[in-house]
């Protein structure tokens, strides 16, 4: 099958049991669960498949009861990408099918933004993963190891991703850290993968960088996958990991058409 006829899937992987904010799935903004308005977001994409993948019969319910497609996966994977590989490998997708990654929990996430990134794979056969970027927009969004950096070519090709401020302005720093930042990327949690390239990453083991850096898609530039960033004119609003973050959406909300 070539690229230019694979089809395009979301995939939504939804864990009930979230260190931080327990139950975060369901956890209600303006009357509907956080997983709805994620669910509603991807479905405006063009994906004519939009899944939701739990391992809870809690989100499974509500999931269903709003119209969803829910696939039960297991509750020991260690990340969101291992879940979404089941639901692939239980659909038997087409190798060169493409599947997005949309994180559960950025119930703002741009429908525009999906698209994006599954055109990127049809337009370039020769890439395994595309994901975004966006420009680092202060000193201390460059210095914050919770801010993951890219490095990107010239033709969007990934060079690499780090939490250290890279990359490093050598003429332009004082007492140890970078006063320049001009020019850095900051990445943006939102995979499109091929199948056959999913595939592969969820059967290798982490690898050093990934270990060190605490980063899973480096895991991908280790084995030697191309990874295409898609640039952003600006960051989109943050996910919510915590309850001050899901408050932020609630206030965010107020106000806001959809």
């Amino acid at each position: 099958m070539s690229a230019s006829k694979s089809m395009f899937h979301v995939v939504i992987p939804a864990r009930y049991a979230a260190s931080r904010l327990p139950g975060k799935p369901l956890a209600l903004i303006a009357g509907r669960p956080l997983i709805q308005w994620v669910w509603e977001r991807a479905r405006a994409s063009a994906a004519p498949s939009v899944v939701i993948a739990t391992d809870d019969d809690r989100v499974r319910g509500p999931a269903v009861a709003f119209g969803a497609d829910c696939a039960m996966t297991a509750a020991t994977h260690a990340s969101g990408t291992d879940r979404i590989a089941e639901v692939v490998r239980a659909s038997n997708w087409a190798a060169e099918d493409i599947v997005v990654n949309v994180q559960g929990d950025e119930p703002h996430i741009e429908p525009q933004l999906i698209n994006a990134l599954a055109e990127c794979l049809r337009l370039r056969p020769q890439v395994d993963i595309a994901t975004a970027v966006a420009p680092i927009s202060s000193l201390a969004e460059f210095l914050d190891p919770n801010c993951v950096k890219a490095v990107r070519a010239e033709d969007g090709r990934a060079l690499y991703f780090s939490r250290a401020p890279v990359p490093w302005p050598r003429d332009a720093h004082a007492a140890g850290q970078p006063t320049h930042y001009e020019g850095a990327w900051r990445h943006i949690g939102i995979y499109a993968y091929r199948v056959r390239s999913l595939l592969q990453f969820a059967a290798w083991p982490p690898g050093h960088l990934e270990l060190t850096e605490k980063l899973e898609q480096l895991r991908a530039m280790e084995r030697g996958m191309s990874i295409h960033l898609v640039t952003l004119a600006t960051a989109p609003p943050a996910g919510i990991d915590t309850p001050a973050d899901l408050e932020r959406i609630r206030t965010l909300q107020t106000g806001r058409v959809d």
